[in-house]
């Protein structure tokens, strides 16, 4: 289970959970990261920081082997300012709402909504469920992903405002001035001067 533009790297928050152990009534996980943990999810999302992750989730069993993984993802990330280039602190918290189903179905169910998206009217877009790889379903790397999925890419200290520099032109000092330069000398030329 890796992600696909993280150039093999092992995810950097793991915390598995074996489908087959997981209670009917469901389970509830409170995850936090330690700080191996964030420091290399930092590398990994491009940020300065991750100061803090936490993940508070609901695994719940639904009917034909799917899994039901619902909460909020909360964190604090340290990035730097696109403005100011002063460094800066943002929250982040969203919330979870996935399906999982074992990975034949998933893919089953995906290619279903493709053929679907043919159609010249297309219905609501429909997310198809997450494969379940393994046996497991990795909440650290889900937690993971939600975060990344919200990180501002370009943060702003707050009241900062790009202004770009204003010159006034030059009347002389636009695209055609060479060739204005070059039909007085060809004026001057035809005077005989």
């Amino acid at each position: 289970m890796s992600r696909p533009n993280a150039e093999s790297r092992p995810d950097p928050w793991r915390s598995p959970v074996i489908v087959a152990q997981i209670p009917d009534t469901g389970l509830h996980r409170k995850l936090e990261a330690s700080a191996a943990e964030r420091q290399a999810m930092a590398e990994l999302a491009g940020v300065r920081e991750v100061l803090s992750a936490h993940a508070d989730l609901d695994v719940v069993p639904k009917s034909g082997g799917r899994i039901q993984v619902t909460g909020r993802v909360r964190a604090r990330i340290g990035q730097i300012c696109v403005v100011t280039l002063d460094p800066i602190e943002n929250e982040i918290e969203e919330e979870v709402d996935l399906m999982f189903a074992p990975e034949a179905e998933a893919r089953r169910l995906a290619d279903l909504i493709e053929e679907g998206q043919d159609e010249a009217e297309p219905p609501e877009v429909v997310d198809p469920p997450e494969a379940i790889v393994g046996g497991i379903i990795d909440l650290g790397r889900l937690a993971t992903d939600a975060l990344f999925l919200a990180i501002d890419p370009y943060p702003r200290k707050e009241g900062a405002v790009f202004e770009a520099e204003v010159t006034a032109l030059d009347p002389e000092d636009h695209p055609f001035a060479a060739l204005k330069v070059l039909q007085g000398k060809k004026q001057d030329k035809k005077k005989g001067k």
